[in-house]
């Protein structure tokens, strides 16, 4: 295929994997409205959402887009899985707390968060970050409480000391109800979701996976140029498992859509480095070899909770000597695609530089979110000249590569 000519894509199914997350998925189609119409407006072409009609399915929308002198219908779809989220993190203090202990226990004891520290210090850093911050909030209230009691000592009997422990649990609520703003509870319970499991899949999310993997088949059986799925953050991970699983039983044929996948953020060694990952690393291993799909793993190095440039199969210890053909790892260059300006504004945001991927940019250059979900081209037609990031990572870094209990 000569460059600039390519097939148009008339119809196109997103699916999106959102990372973990519990909001409502209505602020993905809020994020998209917004920003497709901000980029549209920098980069020059038009593009317009509806509301999808309630039909029992996933959330989603509908987008028009007309991009180069051609017009793409395209479907999108959250697949949902912020509910089993949300009950991962009912969890109290006390509860929390446990959490700390057992998820570092696991990370250190397996030695996986020095082999991560060896890829990217940014998601080691944000991992530690609740462990510390969890911490410090207990010391503080720890401290509060002795100040309380070293009070009531000094104009009481001595042993009143021991009710300054009434200030413990008011100073820990107080932490916890505005960790709106910390997030250290939240990616506590982030952390510690795969590592309870010390990398395998929680039963409920297997079963959640499946039902992800049949709306996928059947899109793939629909009258579209394209099915693609895009997997953010740890959507990434359940991504390549749910791709390899409708590989595997042949759902992906020669005449139907061309499929697919976006992984944007990964996090996929926070999971593949943990001794019983054994899922993940096979579906790498297969996923990373096979012709029928296209993926472009797209990453930025100023996103400190990303491995930025870390080919998610070779960092993890399962590519194969011969064969590997995915994933195409390049860069958002965030530093370049973002204004002086904006990139001032952004560079100490770190979730929200995390969801830039998403979003607008100012400067675009090849990666276009907006482009790619509503453009003509298929991903594989948009990439098929693109170069590998010559500063991504490709060593074998992972201790466990075992693909097998």
């Amino acid at each position: 295929m000569e460059q600039g000519e390519f097939t148009s894509v008339r119809r196109r199914r997103v699916f999106y994997i959102p990372g973990y997350d519990p909001i409502h998925p209505r602020r993905y189609r809020e994020l998209y409205r917004k920003e497709s119409a901000a980029q549209a407006e920098i980069s020059q072409y038009d593009i317009q959402l509806a509301a999808k009609v309630a039909d029992g399915g996933p959330y989603g929308w509908h987008v028009a887009s007309t991009q180069d002198g051609a017009e793409t219908a395209t479907d999108v779809e959250v697949l949902i899985w912020s509910d089993i989220v949300r009950g991962s993190m009912e969890q109290g203090i006390p509860a929390t707390y446990g959490q700390l202990v057992r998820t570092a226990f696991t990370y250190i004891g397996s030695g996986a968060l020095l082999r991560l520290m060896k890829l990217r210090k940014g998601p080691v850093i944000a991992a530690l970050y609740p462990v510390c911050f969890l911490l410090i909030q207990l010391l503080i209230a720890i401290g509060l409480s002795c100040l309380l009691g070293a009070a009531l000592a000094h104009f009481l009997p001595e042993w009143t000391f021991v009710f300054g422990g009434v200030m413990l649990w008011p100073v820990l609520r107080w932490f916890q109800k505005r960790d709106g703003k910390f997030f250290a509870y939240y990616l506590m319970h982030d952390y510690a979701y795969s590592a309870a499991s010390k990398g395998a899949n929680p039963e409920d999310l297997e079963g959640r996976m499946a039902e992800f993997g049949a709306r996928i088949e059947a899109a793939l059986q629909e009258p579209y140029e394209e099915v693609l799925v895009v997997g953010h953050s740890s959507g990434a991970h359940l991504a390549v498992s749910i791709l390899a699983d409708l590989l595997r039983k042949g759902a992906v044929c020669e005449e139907g859509p061309k499929l697919g996948f976006l992984s944007l953020g990964q996090v996929v060694p926070m999971v593949s480095f943990l001794p019983k990952a054994w899922r993940l690393r096979a579906d790498l291993a297969f996923l990373c070899q096979r012709q029928e799909i296209t993926w472009v793993d797209v990453t930025a190095p100023g996103d400190g909770c990303a491995f930025a440039l870390c080919d998610p199969v070779a960092v993890s210890g399962v590519a194969p000597a011969e064969g590997k053909i995915w994933p195409l790892v390049v860069s958002a260059a965030f530093t370049q695609t973002l204004s002086e300006e904006r990139w001032a504004e952004l560079r100490w945001r770190f979730f929200r530089l995390h969801f830039q991927y998403l979003c607008a940019f100012d400067r675009p250059g090849d990666y276009d979110y907006f482009r790619i979900t509503a453009g003509p081209k298929t991903l594989a037609e948009r990439y098929a000249d693109r170069k590998p990031s010559g500063s991504r990572k490709e060593g074998a870094v992972n201790k466990y590569t075992s693909v097998a209990p």
